[in-house]
């Protein structure tokens, strides 16, 4: 008897699942940076990238995975025994994601825990050795700037300098694994409950913080800042590249988690309306977190911009022994010229020390990643009133976040697992999880050496680009031009009882391949023309990021990351193709 497939407990939970992995932390940090680089006239591309590539692409991977009942592998094998490694492909990439994407949340763990301290300990540098100042780098940097590098990451000044595993972070990062495999211990009954939380609680906190944000001092200059267009950018490539590649990566495409939460829907689910509502929610939420994300900004830029008038009053002030109070922001300028023409000697002297002050140059600096999350951010809490209660609330939200995001993560991995007779038939599913997740937070330990943070850039730049492309190009083309678009539209039609739209067709058949051959084009060339790959190494004498190239075995483990998952897909169809050879002629009759 064949083993009755477990199925989610109510629809709503496969729908909170898929938003609470899709909604991620590219959300938070990505798509505001984004915004930022091109101004308010980014959302157009965006939405059009939605709509031709975004929404039919996540719609084709529920309808896949809903029609073959299985797994990444299991599906496409069933599609093909040819495109078994299409599968294969997405669950290496998966297990890649899954081991660098979990020390994302050991850090919200360790932020997390050292935002109940008073004051918050990035707030200001801690003293040197001997207490006759403030620490050197500190103050060649900034107070946030020198927990996350100093002493969150205890960064090696080069990547060569791998230095060994630390133990907080270690143990931090084995928190974040023994979480996820409490989530995940029983399958899709623990994880449809999970993803309650994980997927309602950071709308909570979001909202919470644009209420907070709003009456901010000097929030309406990033509020006003975001959107106002920038018209010349809608002719610039990049920012339609970008728009394609935010919407690609934010949905999740290509790993396989959309097609295991799917394969355990009932066949008759509204699989179609399901797509189109999670891509709406995910895009929504990218520009909600940015209204929230600028609003902090402005707040953050409005403060750095007035404390350096106040910095260059003081000074002019002090040199020049006028009154207090008379010398404002509002007659700086003005002031500056007369003080240059009556005295210009003593103003020479002063001169070089007076900064640029500028709330322009504020706005426009764009941060993304880990350095908007842990950098810019501290940055803005800790100016803020009870700045204890709203670091909480931002680490915990990170954290649903993230933790969100590796239910699919780890589901992708899993999925082809459990349904495996010979994996399933020797090991219970709790037991394949916690393999799984040792094995991960094992090889998860060399992002917490002191160049732990260099090797993640390493698999967060190149573990998944190129390979998702391939496999989603790989994918529409199998389902189109292999399995048949006719063939696969009547199985959706008797599986649901609803016609498919030509809309779903043309963009299945010809537009969202073609752009994807685009993208694919573009980063290929991009890594090309760049030439020797580089990255930014922490250089703690001058306070700040310096450039330098990567180093030989560095390189190699780059080219490994990107073969072993494109590889897949080629050496598993060959592979098939030698065995069909191989039977066909151990069954030809003997003459």
């Amino acid at each position: 008897m064949e083993k009755v497939r477990p199925q989610w407990g109510r629809q709503r939970q496969f729908v909170f699942a898929c938003i609470s992995y899709a909604v991620g932390l590219g959300n938070v940090w990505r798509f505001p940076y984004l915004c930022q680089l091109y101004g308010g006239s980014f959302l157009v591309p965006y939405l059009v990238m939605l709509f031709v590539e975004g929404m039919p692409l996540l719609y084709l991977e529920l309808a896949v995975g809903q029609r073959m009942r299985q797994g990444s592998i299991g599906a496409w094998r069933t599609i093909s025994p040819y495109f078994s490694g299409v599968g294969v492909a997405s669950v290496v990439v998966s297990f890649f994601l899954s081991t660098y994407y979990n020390i994302i949340n050991a850090w919200g763990f360790w932020y997390l825990f050292h935002s109940f301290q008073d004051p918050l300990p990035w707030s200001v540098c801690p003293l040197n050795g001997n207490h006759t100042g403030y620490d050197e780098e500190c103050e060649q940097a900034s107070s946030t700037q020198y927990f996350w590098y100093r002493k969150t990451l205890n960064i090696s000044p080069s990547i060569q300098e791998n230095g060994g595993v630390q133990w907080q972070p270690a143990l931090c990062l084995t928190l974040a694994w023994l979480m996820v495999y409490l989530c995940i211990l029983r399958g899709t009954e623990s994880t449809g409950k999970v993803a309650y939380f994980t997927a309602l609680l950071p709308y909570c906190v979001l909202t919470i913080y644009l209420v907070r944000g709003l009456t901010l001092h000097g929030a309406t200059n990033g509020l006003v800042y975001m959107f106002t267009p920038k018209m010349e950018q809608l002719a610039n490539p990049k920012a339609w590249i970008n728009a394609a590649t935010q919407i690609f990566f934010s949905l999740g495409l290509g790993f396989g988690s959309l097609i295991a939460f799917a394969s355990y829907n009932e066949p008759s689910n509204n699989c179609q309306k399901h797509a189109v509502l999670v891509s709406l929610i995910n895009s929504s939420t990218s520009i909600f977190a940015s209204i929230v994300t600028f609003a902090i900004y402005g707040f953050k830029a409005t403060f750095n911009y007035e404390s350096c008038l106040n910095k260059v009053i003081l000074l002019l002030t002090n040199s020049f022994d006028l009154e207090d109070g008379f010398l404002t922001a509002s007659n700086l300028e003005q002031v500056k010229d007369y003080l240059a023409s009556t005295n210009p000697s003593k103003y020479s002297q002063v001169f070089p020390l007076i900064q640029n002050c500028s709330l322009e140059s504020e706005l426009d600096t764009a941060v993304q990643g880990t350095g908007l999350a842990f950098i810019v951010y501290t940055e803005a809490i800790k100016n803020m009133e009870v700045s204890q209660l709203w670091s909480v609330l931002y680490f915990f939200m990170l954290l649903m976040l993230g933790m969100g995001s590796m239910l699919g993560n780890t589901a992708a991995i899993l999925t082809p697992l459990t349904d495996s007779k010979v994996i399933s038939s020797h090991l219970p599913k709790e037991a394949i999880s916690g393999l799984v997740c040792l094995i991960n937070c094992a090889i998860g330990m060399v992002f917490t050496t002191e160049a732990g943070n260099y090797w993640f850039d390493i698999f967060n730049d190149y573990a998944a680009t190129l390979s998702l492309l391939l496999i989603v190009l790989v994918e529409t083309v199998a389902v189109c031009y292999v399995y048949g678009l006719r063939r696969f539209e009547n199985d959706l039609q008797a599986m649901t009882g609803r016609a498919l739209h030509w809309y779903w067709k043309a963009m299945w058949a010809c537009v969202s391949p073609l752009l994807i051959i685009v993208l694919f084009v573009f980063y290929l060339s991009d890594y090309i023309l760049t030439g020797t790959l580089q990255y930014q190494a922490w250089d703690a004498t001058q306070g700040q990021l310096v450039t330098k190239d990567y180093p030989t075995y560095a390189l190699a483990a780059i080219g490994l990351l990107v073969a072993s998952s494109t590889m897949c897909i080629p050496l598993v169809a060959l592979g098939t193709f030698i065995m069909h050879r191989l039977k066909r002629g151990d069954t030809a009759p003997v003459a």
